[in-house]
């Protein structure tokens, strides 16, 4: 969990860069910036309010974790704080190289050394990188003798924070633990500032795992069984329910005592697991036998597990509840399919 009420903004640099595409240049400032209490605190306020959920990354090469530059540059600033400007230079030009993509807007990037940040009840100092590319127009009011002017101004809203990055003096050796926003859009042009300019890659930690195994085993569930056995829906809806219930319940996810509750068949325990190794080769991820859940992510995905039957474009039916209380039939007459669904009152 990231606290920011105890940071302060210690330096700051702002350069802006173009789209180098576009023929667009950069811009780099001559020095840090000299700010008063009160923009230090909207500064702050503009930049760390957005990072609420507790999905970390860190910072990755393929081949040596030195050759990633932004990796390099905040590691050169954490060993001497006196260099933030001389490396805010090199990080800009970085990015410039990756504003590639025509659509890539033209911004304000700030390169910010921060103090006393908590994460996970430890106090580091942080690296920020944000870049500001939506533009506002604000109204202005002026009095006037006996009256008022409305003018206009573009500015940025300090509450519309488009790409930001808080890379953490922690875990060093695996690429410093790092958070990331981006709200701009998820399209193409965006993949620049995640995989392009900082090239990261998820952390593995409880969060990381809890938010797999739903994905792994939902897709066990409607994707693989149903290749091997004949299984009908309101069954498949109720081994989602029976997973969502587990997760909620225990603290600790457990994967053969997971198989043995919720599965329970034999030959369906002995197929999860199977699965569970194609999963993990199939998408290169890891995913450790017992782990602690995270709630974030449980409470993130919980929707993504729905316990819903979609029938043709008439209707959804919901299951909450035991699966014995839903039975599916086939009506020669109507030459349709149908559910029996049994209750006791009606709301």
């Amino acid at each position: 969990m990231i606290i920011t009420t105890e940071a302060n903004l210690s330096n700051i640099v702002l350069h802006k860069i173009g789209n180098k595409s576009n023929d667009e240049n950069i811009h780099f400032s001559k020095n840090v910036l000299n700010l008063d209490f009160s923009i230090k605190n909207l500064l702050l306020s503009y930049f760390l309010s957005p990072f609420k959920v507790n999905e970390y990354y860190n910072l990755y090469h393929e081949t040596d974790i030195n050759l990633n530059e932004v990796y390099n540059y905040v590691s050169k600033i954490f060993e001497n704080p006196n260099s933030l400007f001389e490396q805010s230079v090199n990080l800009a030009r970085h990015l410039y190289e990756q504003s590639v993509h025509p659509k890539i807007k033209t911004g304000e990037f700030y390169v910010a050394y921060l103090k006393d940040c908590i994460v996970d009840g430890e106090t580091v100092d942080a690296i920020g990188l944000f870049k500001s590319e939506t533009k506002e127009t604000f109204l202005k009011i002026y009095p006037t003798e006996d009256n008022f002017t409305i003018g206009s101004e573009d500015g940025i809203n300090i509450n519309k924070l488009d790409k930001g990055c808080l890379i953490f003096n922690s875990e060093k050796e695996k690429g410093y633990l790092t958070a990331i926003v981006d709200n701009v859009n998820k399209n193409t042009e965006a993949a620049y500032w995640k995989d392009n300019f900082l090239k990261v890659i998820t952390r593995e930690d409880n969060y990381f795992y809890t938010e797999n195994v739903m994905s792994m085993c939902k897709n066990f569930v409607l994707q693989k069984l149903p290749e091997e056995y004949e299984i009908e829906r309101p069954d498949q809806v109720d081994l989602l329910n029976k997973s969502v219930k587990y997760l909620k319940e225990k603290e600790v996810f457990d994967m053969e005592e997971y198989a043995n509750n919720v599965m329970q068949q034999p030959d369906i325990i002995d197929a999860f697991k199977n699965y569970t190794q194609e999963y993990t080769n199939n998408y290169d991820v890891n995913i450790e036998n017992s782990f602690e859940i995270s709630g974030l992510a449980l409470k993130k995905k919980i929707k993504f597990m729905r316990s819903v039957i979609k029938l043709d474009k008439n209707f959804h039916i919901y299951i909450h509840g035991s699966r014995e209380h839903i039975e599916r039939g086939y009506d020669e007459a109507a030459g349709m399919n149908f559910y029996k669904v049994f209750f006791n009152e009606e709301s």
